[in-house]
């Protein structure tokens, strides 16, 4: 009896091979991740079990022993989708009534954070000599990228007013249309001032602070774009994009401050509770926590 369901067994994970070869012209890659992740199950098999009579209860009893073992959120998901994948094949071949797989569940994978950039790396990121219009338009982008922590829609939609030189800070439009002032850097108010100096030149179609050769606002793939040459020509062996500036802004941030709430209000995120009322801090707290940690702002004195 045992040799039987064993046999049947493999034939029925032969036929769903071939299913999914012929039929469906899945790639061998899937294929071959799919039958792998069936007969890491069927190993958990007793000697009587068969693929069709297995029970929902059975599977997932499956699944938690495999994540016991220590098999990954990702590699449980890709078990669970080979699962519900051969039982809809199973189904459609009439040889189970119900498909057993179809509410499984598996652990949810954890986003990882991303990873920011140490001190050393932004500054050699940020050393650029060049002196033509281009370097000096990208090298006042990144800086102020990571002077003010901001996202790519934000700096992208920046008008030369937004900018507040005497205050040395920058309005912001973030997400849900909510407005915040963020201070300034001094070297990325230098950069700013040394590309408007150049882009006064430029024949522009607006405001936009951020302008392409011919005038018009720089749109978010090309921002992307140009960091990311940046990252390559500056030889800093990881790619360099808005967000990562952004990160890196965030945490040396904390790792000089530890003030979580302070710069949760620079970043311009939601209070992490969905009931609380988003409260805003005082701007001249802000002025201080930022004057006090940022790597590339240090104290500039009182603020008026």
């Amino acid at each position: 009896m045992a040799d039987e369901a064993l046999s049947n067994n493999v034939r029925w994970l032969s036929d769903f091979e071939r299913y999914l070869r012929t039929e469906r012209q899945v790639s061998a890659y899937t294929v071959r991740n799919y039958l792998f992740e069936l007969q890491r199950v069927e190993k958990l098999f007793s000697e009587m079990d068969t693929w069709l009579s297995l029970q929902h209860e059975s599977l997932q009893a499956m699944l938690a022993k495999l994540h016991r073992k220590g098999l990954s959120p990702r590699s449980l998901s890709l078990t669970l989708s080979a699962l519900k994948q051969f039982y809809e094949f199973l189904l459609r071949e009439q040889k189970i009534k119900v498909n057993p797989a179809i509410s499984l569940t598996a652990p949810k994978q954890g986003k990882p954070l991303p990873k920011n950039m140490d001190v050393d790396s932004v500054s050699h990121l940020l050393d650029i000599d060049g002196d033509d219009p281009l370097s000096l338009r990208d090298k006042a982008i990144m800086e102020l990228f990571y002077s003010s922590g901001l996202r790519l829609a934000e700096l992208a939609a920046l008008n030369v007013a937004d900018i507040q030189f005497s205050q040395a800070q920058v309005k912001v439009l973030g997400k849900g249309s909510k407005e915040r002032i963020v201070p300034i850097g001094k070297l990325a108010l230098q950069a700013i001032n040394q590309w408007l100096a150049v882009k006064r030149e430029i024949a522009c179609e607006d405001d936009a602070l951020f302008v392409t050769v011919k005038g018009k606002r720089l749109a978010h793939r090309s921002i992307q774009a140009r960091l990311a040459k940046w990252g390559q020509e500056q030889a800093l062996g990881i790619k360099v994009h808005p967000h990562k500036l952004r990160h890196s802004f965030a945490t040396h941030m904390l790792e000089s401050s530890a003030d979580l709430r302070a710069v949760q209000e620079l970043l311009g995120h939601a209070n992490l509770s969905t009931t609380q009322v988003y409260t805003s801090l005082d701007f001249q707290h802000l002025a201080k926590v930022y004057d006090g940690a940022h790597p590339r702002a240090k104290k500039r004195g009182n603020r008026s």
